[in-house]
C-alpha cells in the first residue's frame, strides 16, 4: 500500500513565494534567458533581448511637411502684406536662382539649395510668378533628416515590451529583424482517470478536461507558449514519464491535479523523485494543496484539479514567474475600495480569496460575494474582481469597507474622472497631472450640461463647461448655480477660446456665414445635444434668423471637436461648428463665429492638495504656453476661481 503524504503543515503565502523565488535565482532561472531573433513584424508584444539602435535616419530625406512652394528663405526676408514679394516658379531640375520657387506637395524632396516651404493658402500665383506676403523662416514646414530618429539612435531599449507603434518605428528606422527574449514554454499535463477530452466521451463520473483549456489561454495572455500534453491518468509510472519528456523540451512544469493526500494523488511523490519538492501546501482558500517544485532546475507547479483552485494558484504563483522569465514587470492589478453587499465567513488560519461581482449603487461601490465552491466555473466568468479575507480574520461584516483587486480593466485608485464638454487643453492638464503627481486623467465626453450633472451626482472630479446664458450674456454661472445648488464644488477658468465654423481647406463650398449652411450642397455635422457649442449655435443660429430645420445634417452628431475636424478632413461633411484649435490640427480653414468663455468645474474638498495641483497648473507659464499654442486661446487669467462652494 502507497503511503498516503499528508500536507497538514501547509505554509503562508508569503513564506512559500520566498521559498520559491530563492530558489528560482539560485538556479539562475531569471538570469540565462535565451534569445531568437524574429522579424519585426512578428515582434509585437515580446520582449526586446537587448537596446536596439536605428539603421537609418527617419525621414531619410529633407522633405516639403506641406503642399504649397519650397523656397530659399533669406529671399522672402523682406516680404509683407503691404510690400508682397513676387518669386519665380522653376520648374523642376532647374538649378535654384536668387528669387526663385518650386512648387511642392507633402512628401516631395525639398529641392536643392531651397530651406523652407510656404504653405499654398498663404501664396498667389500669377502666371509664372508666385506672390507672397509675409517671411518665411528658415526650415519651416520642411521635415528635416532624422528629426524623428537619426541613425544611430536607440530605438528602443532592452527588456521593452514591444507595442504596435514601435514595430512601426522599428522597421521606419531600417530594421527587419529585431533580438527578443524567448518566450517562455509551458507544458500542462492534466491528470485523473475520470478525465475525457471531449464532451462526446461524458459519462456519470467522468469529468470534461477544460482546465487545460483554460490555464493555456491564461499562460498565453501572460507571453507564454503553452504546450498541453495529453491527459495523463492516475498511475505513477505514467506521470513521472509524462513529466520527465516535458522537461526536456520545456522551460515550466504545470500539472493539474493529483496534488491532494488521495491514494492516488502522485505529483508530490514524482516530483520529489525528479527534483527537490520547495512546498506542498499553502495556506490559502481555496488552492491549499498547491506544489513547488524544481526539478532538473526548472520549476513544476502543481495545481489543484478544481477550476477556480486552479486559475487562483496559477495567479498567485504562475503568473509572476512568467513574467519575471521574460524580464516584463511583474504585474500589479488595479484595486479599488467597494462596500460588502453580506457577510463573508471564513476560517482563521487560512488566507482566504473570495471572487466578487461588482455594481455602482447610488454612487457607492458595491462589492456582491459568489459562491466559494472551487469546482464552480460560473464564478470565474461572473467575477469581476478579488477580495482577500486575511488568515487572522474569521470574516468580514456586511457594510464593510473592503479592498478590491479588480479582473477587469477598470480605472485605477489614482485615476481623476473628467466628465463634460471636450476641449484639446484637457490633454495638456492630463500629461501636466501625470508628470508632476502621477495622476491619470479619464475624460468622458458628454458635453457641459452632462458634466455639471455628474458633478451634482458625485461621479466626476472634473467638468468641462461652456453654457451660456442667452439672457446675461454671461458663460456657466447660472448653470452652476441653477443645478449645483449643494454639494463642495469650485468654478474655475480655464481659456476664453475662439468658436467658429471648420471648413476643409480651399473653403470649396464657399461658406462664409451661417447663413451658407442652408444651401442644399452643404453638409453639416452638429455636436451632442447638451454640448456648449451645440447650445452657441443654436443661439447664434436664432440671432442670424437661421432654421435649424433648413441644415442638411443639423441632426448628425460627433462628440468632439477633433471628431468633427476629422469628418470634415475626410470629406464626410463639408462644415462643423469647433474651437480654432481642432481647424489648426486638421489644417482646415476657420471662419470665427464667436469668443467664449470655458471653465472647468472642481469636485474637491477645499483641503484636498489635487485642488490645488490643478489650479497650480492652470496658472503654470508652461500649461499657458502649450494651450496658447494650439491656436484660438487666451489664458490670460486661466485658474482664476470664479465661485468656490
Amino acid at each position: 500500500m502507497r503511503k498516503v503524504n499528508s500536507y497538514l503543515q501547509c505554509l503562508p503565502r508569503e513564506k512559500a513565494v520566498q521559498l520559491w523565488w530563492n530558489k528560482l535565482e539560485d538556479c539562475g532561472y531569471f538570469q540565462n534567458v535565451p534569445s531568437e531573433i524574429i522579424a519585426v513584424p512578428d515582434a509585437l508584444n515580446r520582449v526586446s533581448a537587448k537596446c536596439i539602435f536605428a539603421g537609418r535616419s527617419v525621414p531619410h530625406y529633407n522633405g516639403s511637411a506641406m503642399d504649397g512652394i519650397a523656397v530659399r528663405a533669406q529671399d522672402t526676408f523682406d516680404a509683407t502684406e503691404i510690400a508682397p514679394i513676387k518669386l519665380t516658379i522653376l520648374s523642376a531640375g532647374t538649378p535654384l536662382v536668387a528669387g526663385g520657387c518650386y512648387i511642392v506637395d507633402t512628401g516631395d524632396v525639398l529641392p536643392a539649395g531651397t530651406n523652407a516651404v510656404i504653405m499654398v493658402e498663404d501664396t498667389h500665383q500669377q502666371g509664372e510668378t508666385i506672390e507672397i506676403i509675409a517671411a518665411a523662416a528658415p526650415w519651416q514646414h520642411v521635415r528635416i533628416v532624422g528629426e524623428d530618429i537619426a541613425a544611430g539612435e536607440m530605438v528602443l531599449p532592452e527588456n521593452h515590451k514591444i507595442t504596435p507603434p514601435d514595430i512601426a518605428a522599428l522597421m521606419a528606422s531600417g530594421l527587419d529583424e529585431v533580438e527578443v527574449i524567448c518566450r517562455p514554454r509551458v507544458a500542462i499535463i492534466p491528470t485523473g482517470t475520470e478525465l475525457v477530452s471531449s464532451w462526446k466521451e461524458l459519462s456519470p463520473g467522468k469529468i470534461l478536461d477544460v482546465n487545460s483549456h483554460m490555464l493555456s489561454a491564461q499562460i498565453s495572455n501572460w507571453g507564454g507558449l503553452p504546450e498541453r500534453h495529453g491527459i495523463v491518468y492516475d498511475d505513477h509510472t505514467s506521470l513521472r514519464q509524462a513529466v520527465e519528456e516535458c522537461l526536456e523540451h520545456c522551460d515550466m512544469v504545470v500539472t493539474n491535479a493529483g496534488t491532494s493526500a488521495g491514494t492516488e494523488d502522485f505529483t508530490s511523490q514524482v516530483l520529489a523523485e525528479l527534483g527537490q519538492v520547495l512546498v506542498h501546501g499553502v495556506a490559502t482558500r481555496p488552492g491549499k494543496p498547491v506544489i513547488l517544485a524544481i526539478c532538473k532546475g526548472k520549476p513544476v507547479i502543481g495545481l489543484p484539479g478544481y477550476p477556480v483552485s486552479a486559475m487562483l494558484t496559477a495567479e498567485l504563483f504562475l503568473r509572476d514567474t512568467l513574467y519575471a522569465r521574460q524580464k516584463r514587470p511583474l504585474p500589479s492589478p488595479p484595486q479599488i475600495s467597494a462596500t460588502l453587499a453580506r457577510q463573508v465567513y471564513s476560517p482563521i488560519g487560512v488566507e482566504e480569496y473570495v471572487r466578487v461581482s461588482l455594481g455602482d449603487v447610488q454612487g457607492h461601490t458595491v462589492a456582491a460575494p459568489l459562491n466559494r465552491g472551487a469546482g464552480l466555473i460560473s464564478t470565474l466568468t461572473k467575477a469581476r474582481g478579488v477580495i482577500r479575507i486575511p488568515a487572522e480574520v474569521s470574516g468580514l461584516a456586511a457594510g464593510a469597507l473592503v479592498n478590491v483587486t479588480l479582473l477587469t480593466e477598470e480605472p485605477v485608485t489614482d485615476a481623476l474622472l473628467a466628465v463634460g464638454s471636450h476641449d484639446l487643453s484637457l490633454d495638456i492638464l492630463s500629461v501636466s497631472l501625470r508628470r508632476q503627481a502621477g495622476l491619470n486623467l479619464s475624460c468622458a465626453n458628454v458635453g457641459s450640461m452632462g458634466g455639471i450633472m455628474a458633478i451634482r451626482n458625485n461621479e466626476a472630479h472634473i467638468a468641462g463647461v461652456h453654457i451660456l446664458d442667452p439672457d446675461t450674456g454671461e458663460y456657466n454661472i447660472s448653470a452652476v448655480k441653477k443645478y449645483l445648488a449643494g454639494g463642495r464644488w469650485h468654478l474655475v477658468h480655464l481659456a476664453m477660446r475662439e468658436q467658429g465654423l471648420m471648413v476643409a481647406p480651399g473653403n470649396p463650398k464657399n461658406i462664409r456665414t451661417l447663413e451658407d449652411l442652408v444651401q442644399p450642397e452643404v453638409e453639416f455635422v452638429n455636436r451632442q445635444r447638451g454640448s456648449g457649442t451645440r447650445l452657441l449655435l443654436d443661439y447664434q443660429l436664432k440671432k442670424a434668423g437661421v432654421g435649424a430645420d433648413k441644415i442638411s445634417g443639423y441632426d448628425k452628431e460627433a462628440g468632439t471637436h477633433m471628431a468633427v475636424a476629422a469628418m470634415i478632413s475626410d470629406g464626410v461633411v463639408d462644415a462643423g461648428m469647433g474651437i480654432q484649435a481642432a481647424a489648426k490640427a486638421f489644417g482646415l480653414e476657420f471662419i470665427p463665429i464667436a469668443h467664449e468663455q470655458y471653465d472647468l468645474l472642481l469636485n474637491f474638498l477645499p483641503d484636498d492638495p489635487r485642488l490645488s495641483l490643478i489650479i497650480n497648473i492652470l496658472k503654470s507659464a508652461d500649461f499657458r504656453r502649450e494651450v496658447e499654442g494650439l491656436g484660438g486661446y487666451d489664458l490670460s487669467s486661466s485658474g482664476k476661481i470664479i465661485i468656490t462652494r
